[in-house]
């Protein structure tokens, strides 16, 4: 691979890593289960999270952009379905934030591991910005010169990028130490997730792209 090619590989790297890691509502849902709920159902709903990833850096890989481009309705589809499930969300932060209810932290609970798992996949195969921002990144990647192999370059290496932040972000807020503090702010916490989640919800139901 020429050094050139590898320059371009690692602004795609960069680009995704930015996109993954800032606040957004995945992130911020996985930082909430990780404080209330313990590390291992944080994990799964990360894992959950980046399979959904995934499923649409395939679909772009495909040429997601062609068939979106002919079945525009499904976007609106996805659209206001994605943008209601995170009212939904939100809607359940905002009960938690007014509930006087305590909730201790629990550390493993494998009968729920199921459903943090659908809800990080359901977080990301909502999400329209998902598959645009995947369709930017194939465009920024797969240039006319780019080798053959460059498309599975960029989904291997997004993939080890994506598990190393999200899982990262369940190792790191799931310590004693955050749960302590969730337990003292609680409130607050799910006051935040509510705003994040509701405000999302509300900008991708009113958003014309």
């Amino acid at each position: 691979m020429h050094l050139e090619h590898v320059n371009h590989l690692m602004l795609v790297y960069a680009t995704y890593l930015i996109a993954v890691a800032s606040p957004g509502p995945s992130n911020m849902a996985i930082m909430g289960v990780a404080m209330s709920q313990g590390r291992a159902s944080a994990v799964v709903l990360a894992l959950g999270v980046m399979t959904g990833s995934m499923f649409w850096a395939v679909l772009a890989a495909a040429g997601m952009s062609t068939l979106l481009a002919e079945y525009a309705g499904a976007l609106i589809a996805i659209k206001i379905a994605g943008g209601l499930y995170l009212l939904y969300l939100a809607f359940k932060s905002a009960r938690s934030a007014l509930s006087d209810r305590v909730r201790p932290v629990i550390a493993d609970a494998p009968g729920k591991r199921t459903t943090h798992y659908r809800k990080g996949l359901l977080l990301h195969l909502t999400n329209p910005k998902s598959i645009l921002g995947w369709i930017a990144i194939m465009s920024l990647g797969l240039r006319p010169d780019a080798p053959p192999y460059t498309l599975q370059a960029i989904v291997a290496g997004c993939a080890i990028l994506g598990v190393t932040v999200f899982v990262g972000y369940a190792l790191i807020f799931s310590t004693a130490l955050m749960g302590q503090a969730y337990q003292k702010t609680r409130r607050w916490i799910e006051g935040t997730l509510a705003l994040v989640f509701g405000y999302a919800g509300i900008r991708l139901l009113l958003s014309k792209t």
